[in-house]
């Protein structure tokens, strides 16, 4: 008698199973890390830079169901070393969270679920799905940490430009005059959202376009730099139409038509330029040979698996939201005793920084022999979202303020008390005419932290470790003279030597634990 199918395994070609528990999988990671998703959601919604996060789940969905004649030919198999994936991705999570580093939690929740997948389905279809995966990552919101340098790159290249062109040029940070006007590069000049489109769009069509991994590479390159270019191009024409039209025209809402339209010629004169080379009428050269794998997977094998994606998926964010629950320390005021010499004073300038979130905040002026210094200290008990030391919201002055420029900004060697250190220095301009010389640092469990990503990571990862996980941001200012920087650095240097001791104790008293 011949022998019946199995209603408990899964057929080597074509299971259905292992598919609809994929997509099952997907969805329901989605709805355990849903905090996550919404907060991507909430970028896509609120920035015309990462609008096109919408697009990337339909996109890597559309180029998973045109490879659904060659998926047919493969072996879903389980995959155990994909959990091992998982779990790093799990605790990459774990301390984003943590950390409340909204970005890399986003990246680590996407690499869990590319991770689910190849945990589930095995290495073969894995690597047949790489790209389709792999492009969920462009639903990450990444990339504004290259505001500043595109911004510089974009005054560098327009100012260059401008005197080239025989214009007399001053300039301060990103700040510049020219005889018809006043020019500022902003952060919506820095190109930011062109290059973000431009890389999406250029790594999709050199898929789509290209079988060479080589000429796929050099078209994601083009992609890269042929819009940093642009965008230092766009801004130079828009000054000089501006110029030679007595300041009437490429100003408000054309100020961004004739951008986009640059933007759009561009992109279609590097497509037109790829398409020279297409070998989309070839077929993938890197695609896995078929049938690598043989005989029936038992159903329960996938079952199985899919459970122990949830249960290992399932273990960061049930840790992270106990976490969450622990209540807040005590917390004394703070406060600073003078010290070497420095009176307390009244006010001398009306700048106030942009630090949010804090648990305690002090607001002091000190001076010594007519040298007036302003001490603002910023604490945050515990790290959590909205209150963070370290937080993009947490700045020296608001885009376009009314009051205040920021006419240069960088990290800084200093001289302490004798020991080399660096600071976060800022120079700002107001409105009045007064300038101020601005220094900031971090201070964690005592040690001075000025580089955001390892004060982010160790805070993380004491908050994770159930230590101590507080910090204090220190900022002082005093105001300087145009070309009299030298006597503002020995001001604040002699400041932060003095009042290094009152500070750190400060810091000690207002936790309670």
């Amino acid at each position: 008698m011949p022998r019946l199918p199995d209603a408990l395994t899964v057929p080597a070609r074509g299971g259905w199973l292992p598919a609809g528990l994929a997509i099952a999988l997907v969805l329901l990671l989605i709805a355990v890390f849903w905090p996550t998703f919404y907060s991507m959601a909430e970028v896509w919604e609120r920035s015309e830079t990462f609008a096109h996060g919408y697009l990337i789940f339909p996109i890597s969905a559309w180029l998973i169901w045109r490879m659904r004649d060659e998926l047919t030919g493969l072996q879903p198999q389980p995959d155990l070393r994909g959990l091992l994936v998982l779990a790093a991705a799990g605790l990459g999570w774990l301390l984003a969270d943590a950390g409340s580093v909204n970005v890399a939690a986003q990246a680590a929740f996407i690499a869990m679920l590319v991770a689910a997948v190849w945990t589930l389905l095995g290495w073969q279809v894995f690597r047949a799905l790489l790209f389709p995966l792999m492009f969920l990552f462009f639903a990450v919101p990444v990339g504004e940490f290259l505001i500043q340098p595109l911004m510089g790159v974009t005054a560098d290249f327009t100012v260059a430009m401008l005197r080239a062109t025989g214009i007399p040029v001053y300039r301060e940070g990103t700040f510049f005059s020219i005889p018809s006007g006043d020019w500022s590069v902003v952060e919506g000049c820095s190109g930011l959202r062109y290059l973000i489109a431009s890389i999406t769009l250029g790594v999709l069509y050199a898929y789509l376009t290209f079988r060479s991994w080589r000429r796929r590479l050099l078209f994601v390159v083009a992609a890269v730099i042929v819009p940093i270019f642009a965008n230092s191009g766009r801004a130079y024409m828009i000054v000089m139409i501006a110029h030679l039209s007595d300041m009437k025209l490429a100003l408000g809402v054309d100020h961004y038509i004739y951008g986009w339209v640059f933007f759009g010629f561009v992109m279609l004169l590097l497509f037109w330029v790829g398409s020279f080379w297409r070998e989309d009428e070839r077929p993938q050269s890197d695609a896995p040979p078929r049938g690598m794998a043989a005989g029936d997977v038992p159903a329960r094998a996938f079952w199985r698996t899919g459970v122990a994606v949830l249960v290992v998926a399932s273990l960061w964010p049930a840790y992270a939201l106990w976490l969450s629950a622990r209540a807040l320390p005590a917390m004394a005021q703070l406060q600073v005793e003078p010290h070497g010499g420095w009176q307390s004073a009244g006010a001398f300038t009306k700048w106030t920084p942009h630090w949010v979130g804090a648990d305690r905040q002090l607001r002091q002026s000190f001076v010594q022999a007519d040298h007036p210094v302003l001490l603002e200290l910023n604490y945050y008990a515990t790290q959590r979202q909205g209150a963070e030391l370290i937080n993009s919201q947490n700045f020296m002055i608001r885009q376009k303020d009314p009051a205040w420029s920021n006419i240069g900004e960088t990290v800084a060697g200093v001289t302490i008390g004798g020991q080399p250190r660096q600071v976060r220095q800022a120079k700002l301009r107001g409105s009045n005419g007064q300038r101020l010389l601005v220094w900031q640092w971090n201070l964690i469990d005592q040690r001075h932290v000025v580089n955001d990503q390892i004060a982010k990571l160790v805070l993380a990862a004491d908050r994770v470790l159930l230590k101590r996980d507080d910090g204090l941001s220190v900022l002082i200012a005093t105001p300087y003279e145009d070309g009299e920087m030298d006597a503002a650095v020995t001001i604040l240097a002699r400041f932060a030597a003095d009042m290094d001791a009152p500070i750190g104790r400060a810091l000690d008293q207002v936790d309670g634990r």
